[in-house]
């Protein structure tokens, strides 16, 4: 049974950095990708961020490049999503997600936590 358990969201000002950690429990991570995502109120879920657990590469949407870093710690079994230089438009409820780098959508989603940034 994979589990995943997001902390760290909260409320900021723009400009404000958080830092997103998402715990996950499995057998063993190397063969998977994880990913960030997030749904502002009457919004669709959309895709933030991924970090494939090995080797480390990551890929972001366009609306986060160069403001939030993924990053994943193999001792701690835990990615995080570092948020930089805070938007208002970044409000919403983000959530870590995982899937088998085969898998073409992810099975493993996190319970989401909320991240409002206030103008």
């Amino acid at each position: 049974q994979v589990q995943l358990v997001e902390s760290g969201g909260g409320l900021v000002q723009a400009g404000d950095s958080l830092r997103l950690s998402c715990a996950a429990s499995a057998r063993t991570w190397s063969d998977y990708v994880m990913g960030w995502f997030r749904q502002a109120p009457g919004k669709e879920r959309e895709f933030v961020a991924q970090i494939i657990w090995s080797g480390g590469s990551t890929y972001y949407a366009d609306s986060v490049k160069g403001r939030f870093t993924a990053s994943r710690d193999n001792a701690k079994n835990t990615v995080y999503l570092q948020m930089n230089s805070l938007k208002p438009e970044d409000t919403a409820v983000y959530y870590c997600a995982a899937r088998v780098r085969t898998a073409s959508t992810y099975n493993y989603w996190g319970q989401g936590t909320q991240v409002t940034v206030s103008s």
